[in-house]
């Protein structure tokens, strides 16, 4: 890397990374908890389960929206010598830095069964497709400026594509990278 070079990391992949290990683990959890009976009962649980999942997408997917907007309207064009990272490599270092609480939040949602059966669960799972509904419009923004966004991955910490060590995007054409807009694997 050249003189002032930096990796990049894409801002849909690192927030979609997220997205699936919280669905899985959620569903996965939801199902354990079904099968224990649980302090308020199988259905008192399971509807709560659902209100909460449909309250954790909306609230996640829309959680900091403005600073994504401001970041990515103010974002500038990546330099020749920055060293774009790939899809697979900013997933894997997403969830290996975070898989101790994709752990405890799992943990935590199964214990949860046995007060509402299914409850905790729906709710991870409501986060996973939050983040995932997030993805899908940072997608929809870089598919109507016909960029891609990027963020320095040093600046992105563990994970936070928006957090306050993150100044400023960087773009680059829509066929950079190995990930489509939205952070979804390419298709050729």
């Amino acid at each position: 890397m050249g003189r002032g070079a930096q990796s990049l990391a894409r801002v849909a992949v690192i927030v979609r990374a997220g997205a699936a290990p919280l669905w899985w683990l959620g569903l996965l959890a939801t199902g354990i908890g079904a099968l224990v009976p649980g302090f308020t009962g199988r259905r008192i649980g399971l509807l709560a389960g659902v209100a909460l999942f449909l309250v954790t997408a909306v609230v996640v997917a829309l959680v900091r929206g403005r600073r994504y907007a401001a970041l990515a309207a103010g974002a500038t064009r990546a330099g020749r010598s920055d060293f774009l990272q790939d899809r697979a490599v900013t997933v894997r270092a997403w969830r290996r830095g975070h898989r101790w609480w994709l752990l405890a939040a799992f943990v935590l949602a199964v214990a949860s069964a046995f007060l509402l059966p299914g409850a905790g669960g729906m709710t991870l799972a409501g986060a996973g497709a939050g983040l995932w509904l997030k993805a899908v419009r940072i997608g929809r923004r870089e598919h109507a400026d016909d960029v891609l966004y990027w963020v320095p991955a040093d600046g992105a910490g563990r994970g936070r594509p928006a957090g306050k060590r993150v100044a400023g995007y960087r773009t680059t054409g829509p066929m950079a990278g190995d990930a489509a807009p939205g952070g979804a694997r390419r298709t050729r």
